[in-house]
């Protein structure tokens, strides 16, 4: 045995440092699994002995054969910190939130705007590093590593990675029963082993980025024309409104007790009860309701295809995105787009604190961003697409201004576990009613643009939110996981009085069966536009067209 140069102490094989740290991986970075297999498997006394050990030793195999591939001298520390770190921060989120992460849950982190990630990096979390990864970081970094011949480390590498494979194949055929018996029946557990959850979704994502063709998306509507006008009809001036993080269940006008509506309640807004979304995060569900696809479809695609937005501009009206939030996830690229953090400081010093905005910065010089689009464009019809920050999480005390705050006390924590069930329900809630009082002051708008336009307005929200059911809180779980909180969402729509025949349709099949694919038809059709990819069947609002119609006539 060897000593390191001035450090005193007996030089280590680099496998050494692997061996530990795959099993501080299987253990102490794997405290969240721990929790929910003692609280799912239901086995007890030495059965729950057995199967925790078993499963234990097979994860800690499996990290062993993957460190052991680059148990190096100069390879070996820079690997164990990543995998480290990586794991006590998917520790301490699974753990915090009840999350799992997959690679939904990854694309949306990646695609987080600085100013939400930043909700999510606090004193706990450095705290939780510190605890968690602190005591392996020091050991790794502090240990002397023997320098071995090439030969010699990869003859001990290969016989630790076959004895590890070895060790975790024998400990999953012998609980191979209760292992496949409770991920049946506990799917979220495979995405809970960390950090391979993160790995691997990280893989999936290179992987799926390089065998996708990264051309251009193809075009669609190539045939979009306008329905020929009636005559003394106004053009249609569409507001819609893409919600975030809004549950349906939490809106006054779907029958929530708590009165989260009362100023679209004012203006007739009429509320569609049972809509589903595309997906549990925005980087899907944006993409995806714009998509001409359906949700089936659009999951599975080989390539990117143009969307709603482009189709519209593509039939000649004027097309505008201003955005609140991370961004319109490709949505907006090829139409004219705008954020709130180009508006005027003095605007801004009003609406909007630590580089954050309230939603209704989106109303702030819209007659100017209006008039701003090309007149031809104007005159055959224009389309404003606004997308809030609406309730997004955890810090939902920040979505709603601090004078219209209804439900008291608040939320203030980041660690949502740590506040009581009233105290989340009211800062959502409030978050919600912001949201109201924003959609509210855009139908104001909407009505004095009636003279030149014939305004609606349509709010869809991309995704619900869990807030504590099942101990589970945010959003982002695997489609074939997520609870309903995280999918059922709100949709409204908002018409002018002289469309009361239409209205009245409409909120006669208020509880139909709807879903983000219906969007993109039903927008086509609010605004008199028809193509090959238009289907009539997913118009929600095209029997009700025909029979104001007909009353009309």
């Amino acid at each position: 045995m060897t000593l390191a140069k001035g450090a005193g102490r007996a030089a280590r094989n680099p496998l050494l440092p692997a061996l530990l740290t795959s099993l501080w991986l299987a253990t102490a970075a794997n405290w969240p699994l721990w929790r929910s297999v003692f609280d799912a498997s239901g086995l007890h006394g030495w059965p729950a002995a057995r199967f925790v050990a078993g499963l234990g030793v097979m994860i800690a195999g499996l990290y062993l054969a993957a460190l052991a591939l680059g148990a190096w001298r100069g390879l070996i520390r820079p690997l164990c910190t990543l995998a480290v770190l990586v794991a006590a921060a998917g520790a301490h989120y699974i753990g915090r939130y009840g999350i799992v992460i997959d690679r939904t849950m990854v694309v949306n982190l990646l695609q987080t705007h600085p100013g939400e990630a930043a909700d999510l990096i606090d004193p706990a979390l450095l705290a939780s590093l510190l605890l968690l990864a602190g005591p392996p970081l020091w050991w790794i970094w502090r240990t002397p590593l023997q320098r071995l011949s090439l030969p010699s480390q990869a003859l001990c590498n290969g016989a630790v990675l076959l004895g590890a494979l070895g060790v975790a194949g024998v400990a999953l055929l012998l609980n191979f029963g209760a292992l496949s018996a409770t991920l049946r029946h506990h799917r979220a557990m495979r995405y809970m082993i960390n950090p391979a959850n993160t790995f691997v979704a990280l893989g999936r994502i290179a992987v799926g980025a390089r065998a996708r063709d990264l051309g251009p998306p193809q075009p669609i509507g190539a045939d979009a024309t306008l329905l020929p006008a009636v005559p003394g009809a106004k053009p249609p001036l569409l507001l819609l409104v893409v919600g975030e993080t809004a549950r349906a269940d939490r809106f006054s006008l779907n029958g929530y007790a708590r009165n989260t509506n009362p100023m679209l309640s004012e203006r007739g807004a009429i509320s569609l009860s049972q809509v589903s979304s595309c997906g549990t995060s925005t980087a899907v569900s944006v993409p995806c309701m714009f998509s001409a696809l359906g949700q089936a479809r659009f999951l599975d695609r080989e390539r990117e295809q143009e969307n709603l937005l482009d189709l519209l501009q593509r039939a000649g009206l004027a097309v505008l995105w201003i955005d609140n939030q991370a961004g319109c996830k490709g949505v907006c690229d090829r139409v004219p787009h705008a954020h709130t953090d180009d508006l005027p400081e003095a605007v801004r010093a009003r609406l909007c604190q630590d580089g954050e905005c309230l939603d209704e910065a989106l109303l702030a010089g819209l007659d100017e961003r209006l008039a701003a689009l090309p007149a031809e464009r104007r005159a055959r019809g224009v389309v404003l697409v606004m997308h809030q920050m609406g309730s997004h999480g955890p810090a939902y005390d920040r979505r709603s201004p601090a004078a219209h705050k209804p439900f008291e006390p608040e939320c203030h924590s980041r660690a949502l576990q740590d506040c009581t069930q009233q105290a989340l329900d009211n800062v959502y809630d409030n978050s919600i009613a912001s949201t109201d009082r924003m959609l509210a002051h855009a139908i104001d708008w909407l009505g004095t643009q009636s003279g030149r336009y014939d305004p609606r307005l349509l709010y869809l929200s991309d995704h619900g939110e869990s807030l504590g059911e099942g101990h589970i809180y945010l959003h982002g779980m695997p489609l074939a996981l997520a609870p309903r909180e995280q999918m059922h969402v709100p949709l409204l729509l908002w018409l002018p009085p002289d469309a009361a025949t239409q209205a009245g349709c409409l909120r006669a099949q208020r509880d139909w069966p709807l879903s983000h694919d219906h969007l993109f038809h039903t927008v086509l059709g609010m605004v008199g536009v028809r193509s090959a990819e238009y289907r009539p069947a997913l118009d929600l609002s095209g029997t009700c067209r025909g029979k104001a119609l007909a009353a009309s006539g």
